[in-house]
């Protein structure tokens, strides 16, 4: 039998991920990406259909021809679907009762035809991975789906060559990728699921091991694609007030021109606002939107904030609702989970914070870092400890393994009395699985080198409360091998369980060539109270000092990674930079040395606010380089097209 595969159709991105020893993990395809956009490209009559990044890429080209959020027009007909939301750039036909379809290259495209094309891409990157065919797969679909909805899921399936074992509500799969089915009975979750195009709250209710959903609210029309185009608008404005081309974004027809500029900007709106969820302010740079005419302009995470407030407030109501027709309580409620790429943006986890009364909230994070008792008697515990990109597709690969037998007499004996990490780039602890998590467990994380043509990665396993890598315990070490690359470009799997007798198992897994290696380390549950109890004194002692070397570290880096940049754009211009400016550029880097230099020798720290400040310095008087650099770039760029003579 072939084996069962969990696949998450998502609206903007959709992933397949199965079980493997024990340990659910997201598939990467061939070039180690794990996420697929959900995006298709159809060159031409009786061409075979370009799926995901490459179609993604072709769609800032030939948006007419490239097909995205067809998960909206799934199972539904004309009649059902807003003229507004038939406002994309590609031909959408429905009308009455009939059927919507997509209409390119005189050939008539159904909504599941176009789903299918993703699902063989996604069936064909499972099977390079596994080596073996994959015939079998349990699908995700948001909880308010109707029957027709669902219908059409399977359909699309089936066209993919896929037997759907079972089609399994979002909530519930992300639930159990959280492992929530260890939580004691008749523990009640929220899922808030924010994804690209759709949203919706779900109430759950776990009984005998199985979860019932309670109650569900949301719209299939509120999702990140609808910041996205706020922000375009916002970005077509300030283009319009600095000259450039007059753009029209909605509510009117668009001109065969303006697409492909539309979506460049559509592209740069999307990645700018990703960048905002984890920086406070970045720069939208549109080098030749047009032959005579370059944009750019900073934005920042206030200004995002602004514009969007209103789109994620409409969410609010889902949320009463939902936990009204539950009848229910927010207190009632045991803990919030996070779901979708969307709510990694600062305002969605504040703002669903303050709906449910989560009084833990870090403002500086963006997160709540688990610990500690998850039945607060103050309110529900805002769990953000998976990815939300990935907790559906993971949810859904633990249901097959369900169904192909696996996970078979789960017990909740324990949690882990310290949090288990491995050792990153300049000494720090990176924590995967975090204290009093609940055993069994599984978690992971991807990462990548920190220096060229590094040949091998060094896991180096910790557990332990405190920053720096060297606070900690050794638990144990090996080694990865995978070809020499640049770095950043190389990209390892490092998933941790710990079984039901408490023993840790590491895994680490080279993306690009599936080699890994599986290690058993000592038992992560039986150790002594008192030094238990000695980790944890020491880290609450030592908090701010532990913080302290953390910013300084993290600043270091930063710094060195500037300074290496700068030095090599200066090497490849120097001929056409003016000699006064590189004396700028100079006396810059020379700030960021002066404050490493002041590095103490024996705590090996500094002052990170110094260093931060020397590298915005750095950073600032960079730009020209920069926007030069980019120049080159994109006049090279547009000459090898022969757009530009």
């Amino acid at each position: 039998m072939s084996k069962i595969v969990g696949i998450d159709l998502g609206t903007t991105n959709s992933l397949v991920a199965c079980v493997d020893s024990g340990i659910p993990y997201v598939i990467a395809d061939p070039d180690g990406r794990r996420l697929t956009p959900s995006v298709v490209h159809v060159p031409g009559a009786g061409a075979e259909p370009m799926v995901g990044h490459p179609a993604n890429r072709v769609r800032l080209l030939k948006p007419a021809e490239t097909v995205y959020s067809v998960k909206r027009f799934m199972g539904r007909r004309g009649a059902e679907i807003p003229r507004e939301e038939m406002l994309v750039t590609y031909p959408v036909r429905g009308e009455g009762g009939g059927p919507v379809t997509v209409d390119l290259h005189g050939r008539a495209w159904t909504p599941e035809e176009i789903s299918a094309e993703i699902l063989k891409k996604l069936k064909r990157d499972a099977e390079a991975a596994l080596g073996e065919p994959v015939t079998r797969a349990v699908i995700t679909v948001p909880a308010y789906f109707n029957d027709a909805q669902r219908n059409a899921t399977k359909k699309a399936g089936e066209l993919a060559g896929l037997t759907v074992e079972r089609i399994v509500n979002e909530p519930t799969a992300a639930a159990l990728a959280y492992g929530l089915d260890k939580l004691k009975e008749k523990s009640k979750i929220a899922v808030y699921d924010l994804g690209g195009g759709t949203f919706d709250l779900s109430i759950l209710e776990l009984n005998d091991g199985v979860f019932q959903v309670l109650a569900t609210n949301g719209n299939t029309r509120l999702g990140g694609d609808d910041l996205d185009k706020r922000l375009v608008d916002f970005i077509v404005t300030k283009i319009g007030e600095a000259g450039g081309p007059d753009l029209v974004t909605h509510h009117a027809p668009r001109t065969t021109e303006n697409l492909p500029l539309l979506s460049r900007i559509r592209e740069v709106a999307e990645q700018s606002k990703i960048k905002l969820s984890t920086e406070t302010e970045v720069e939208v740079a549109l080098p030749f939107l047009t032959p005579n005419f370059s944009f750019s302009c900073k934005l920042t995470r206030d200004e995002l904030e602004k514009l969007t407030r209103d789109i994620i407030e409409r969410t609010r109501p889902h949320c009463l609702r939902s936990v009204s027709d539950a009848k229910l309580e927010a207190k009632d409620l045991d803990q919030i989970i996070l779901v979708g790429g969307q709510t990694r943006m600062p305002l969605v986890r504040r703002l669903v914070s303050e709906w449910f009364g989560c009084a833990e909230f870090d403002e500086q994070r963006g997160d709540l870092r688990l610990g500690g008792d998850f039945h607060k008697a103050k309110g529900p515990q805002l769990n953000t400890s998976q990815n939300p990109d990935e907790a559906v597709a993971l949810g859904a690969a633990i249901q097959a393994e369900i169904l192909s037998g696996g996970f078979k007499n789960l017990l909740l004996l324990d949690v882990t009395p310290l949090s288990l990490g491995i050792e990153t780039f300049g000494g720090l602890m990176n924590v995967i699985i975090p204290r009093n998590s609940t055993i069994p467990v599984k978690a992971g994380e991807l990462f990548t080198t920190a220096v060229d043509n590094q040949p091998n990665m060094l896991i180096h396993v910790l557990q332990g409360e405190r920053e720096r890598a060297t606070d900690n315990w050794s638990l144990g070490r090996f080694t990865l091998d995978f070809e020499c690359a640049p770095k950043g470009v190389p990209r390892v799997g490092v998933q941790f369980e710990i079984d039901a007798n408490g023993i840790l198992h590491v895994l680490a897994r080279d993306v690009k060539t599936g080699k890994q290696t599986i290690m058993q380390m000592k038992s992560a549950v039986d150790v002594d109270d008192a030094d238990v109890q000695k980790m944890v004194e020491e880290s609450v002692e030592h908090a701010f000092d532990d913080l302290r070397a953390r910013q300084w570290i993290e600043a270091k880096i930063r710094a060195g990674e500037t300074l290496t940049a700068t030095r090599k754009g200066m090497a490849e211009h120097v001929r056409e930079l003016e000699a006064e400016y590189q004396q700028q550029l100079e006396a810059a880097m020379a700030g960021i040395e002066a404050v490493l230099a002041m590095e103490h020798p024996k705590t090996r720290t500094g002052d990170p606010a110094k260093l931060k400040a020397a590298t915005a310095q750095l950073d600032e008087v960079t730009k020209p380089l920069a926007d030069f650099m980019m120049d080159k770039a994109m006049e090279a760029m547009l000459r090898k097209r022969g757009m530009i003579q």
